[in-house]
């Protein structure tokens, strides 16, 4: 699958939407498609940071183990996971704009083993949509809780 790109402006400071998009302990509480989150790691967010996440995806939940690999406050922040032979890398950027933020993802998949090749070839239609839903469903959770706060 190609890489994977999204965009949003949220009515808040940059360095208030990555405060609250880098809440990785409380981001069940605003995120809807996230029912958990548990960290593994000790101390404060940020690089090396693990922890496991569970979503309803395919009307099921599912969890993941995921790896902060950057964290540039308030710039931006990646995350990464292996999953089911597949690498993948999501680059999350805060961008002044106007008075408000420039909420940027870039998300990109690489597959590691020959099954994942194959399943990815097979299924790269419904996973976009998926991810489309997903990604865009939070983008719009996070603007709402950071303009909320705002007010």
């Amino acid at each position: 699958m190609a890489a994977l790109t999204y965009s949003t402006r949220i009515d808040a400071p940059a360095d208030r939407v990555f405060a609250v998009a880098a809440d990785i302990p409380n981001a069940a509480g605003r995120i809807s498609g996230i029912t958990k989150v548990e960290l593994e790691t000790d101390g404060p967010v940020g690089t090396g940071t693990r922890f496991r996440e569970t979503r309803v995806m395919f009307g099921k939940e599912h969890t993941e183990t995921l790896e902060i690999t950057e964290f540039d406050p308030p710039r931006s922040y990646s995350v990464g996971c292996d999953s089911c032979g597949v690498l993948w890398d999501s680059r999350f950027t805060f961008t002044p704009e106007a008075g408000g933020t420039r909420v940027g993802v870039v998300m990109k998949s690489t597959p590691r083993t020959l099954m994942a090749k194959l399943m990815g070839a097979l299924t790269a239609p419904m996973m976009r949509k998926t991810m489309d839903k997903c990604i865009n469903g939070d983008l719009a959770d996070l603007k709402r809780a950071c303009e909320a706060a705002a007010v």
